[in-house]
């Protein structure tokens, strides 16, 4: 009986991928969404996807809809928080991905809104792990991702600079 080489033994770690046949786009939308509490203190909303990874909420730009109507009815969708404000646009971040044979190329165009009014009801949806406010410094250590984290940054200076 013939023994597996090395070289078969680990083979089933390089198996090829299929070719990439088709480049996507998808424009997206989403909020660093902020309230305060009853001290005063900036609170940031971070969802938890079914990876463990800490993001804003955010989703695809439906047909006929603005990037800012996108990312104020994902929040909606996504957190349960109808009571919003979106108080302008804080920069855009650009993902890529790989969808079997698909290169994705995602663009999400982000704003800052801020929450009003029952802003503890928030609600997870099914595909999540978590939802939960964050104190700023918490928040911006969760994140997964570096290029929201600084557009993070940028809504806490203007938070601060406009005393919002």
């Amino acid at each position: 009986m013939a023994t597996p080489s090395n070289f078969d033994k680990i083979k089933k770690y390089f198996k090829r991928k299929p070719s990439i046949r088709e480049v996507v786009r998808e424009p997206t939308a989403g909020g660093i969404v902020f309230r305060r509490n009853a001290a005063g203190t900036v609170e940031i909303l971070l969802i938890q996807d079914a990876k463990k990874r800490w993001t804003i909420p955010k989703g695809h730009i439906e047909d006929g809809e603005t990037a800012q109507q996108t990312a104020l009815r994902e929040i909606g969708e996504e957190a349960g928080l109808h009571a919003t404000e979106s108080l302008g646009w804080l920069g855009k971040i650009h993902f890529r991905y790989r969808r079997i044979d698909r290169l994705v190329l995602m663009t999400t165009q982000i704003y800052l809104v801020r929450a009003y009014a029952q802003t503890e009801a928030i609600e997870k949806e099914d595909w999540m792990s978590d939802i939960r406010w964050f104190s700023f410094a918490d928040a911006l250590d969760k994140i997964e991702y570096e290029d929201i984290g600084k557009l993070m940054l940028i809504a806490m200076k203007r938070i601060r600079r406009e005393e919002l």
